[in-house]
């Protein structure tokens, strides 16, 4: 068992765009498949630049504010609640389209 606090853990960059910051709660050796398990903050205006992952699906969860994933050229609007699920191979862009932070809670899956 690991317990993390989110305000126990430091901010770090995302890799994608340095100026974004996330939260690490569990790392890829804390659980079997598991890549991370993280919470980014998007100020407005901040992009996590377009790329994919042959061998790692990820799953975003919007908390709050709002914005648009573009998976494979195709926006979708990122809401309060929304769910997303990107499968390996897919080319995905994160962008925060509104006026307040967007924060996203998120996990990568090795396959």
């Amino acid at each position: 068992m690991k317990i993390t606090g989110l305000n126990q853990v430091p901010e770090e960059a995302v890799s994608h765009n340095p100026a974004i910051k996330k939260r690490v709660l569990l790392r890829s050796h804390d659980l079997p498949h598991l890549t991370n398990f993280s919470q980014a903050r998007f100020a407005p205006g901040q992009i996590a630049n377009g790329h994919s992952h042959s061998d790692m699906a990820e799953v975003f969860f919007v908390e709050s504010g709002q914005g648009t994933i573009t998976v494979d050229g195709q926006p979708y609007l990122l809401t309060p609640g929304t769910c997303i699920a990107v499968e390996p191979g897919e080319h995905h862009e994160v962008a925060n389209t509104g006026t307040e932070d967007l924060v996203l809670t998120y996990f990568g899956l090795r396959v």
